[in-house]
């Protein structure tokens, strides 16, 4: 069985970039899904909305800090996640949130003007022919 899901929806406020203490990018934003249908009994269209918390790492999280603001249409693509934690008070809380591999506009209303940013120093190069992609952590 595998956790992967996509979805495409408008972000809902400005991605939030923040730094681990060991220096790691981690980029937190929300989405949300419409959905509008015909009712077949009563022929009138309805309408319901889905709102996901987005997490990325890294370099993701850097390219989409940079790259995307409120409002724009995304496609995200990840592994659904449950957090859990407790409070200062002691209280218990969980969130289910979609931990994303892949973001990019939707090219379906807007264009996009795509620019590959450099690689960090220390990072090894793969060919641009190769069939793999390097991820560093």
């Amino acid at each position: 069985m595998t956790n992967t899901t996509t979805i495409t929806g408008n972000l809902t406020r400005e991605p939030e970039i923040r730094y681990t203490k060991e220096g790691q990018a981690t980029t937190q934003l929300g989405v949300a899904v419409n959905r509008r249908w015909q009712d077949r009994v009563t022929q009138e269209w309805q309408e319901a909305t889905s709102f996901f918390d987005i997490l990325c790492w890294r370099d993701l999280a850097e390219n989409v800090a940079l790259s995307l603001s409120k409002g724009m249409r995304v496609v995200v693509t990840g592994r659904i996640e449950q957090r859990s934690w407790e409070t200062d008070q002691g209280e218990h809380r969980s969130k289910v949130e979609i931990v994303a591999d892949e973001i990019g506009p939707s090219l379906r209303f807007a264009t996009a003007d795509v620019q590959r940013t450099q690689r960090r120093q220390g990072v090894e190069e793969v060919p641009e022919s190769s069939e793999s992609e390097a991820t560093s952590f």
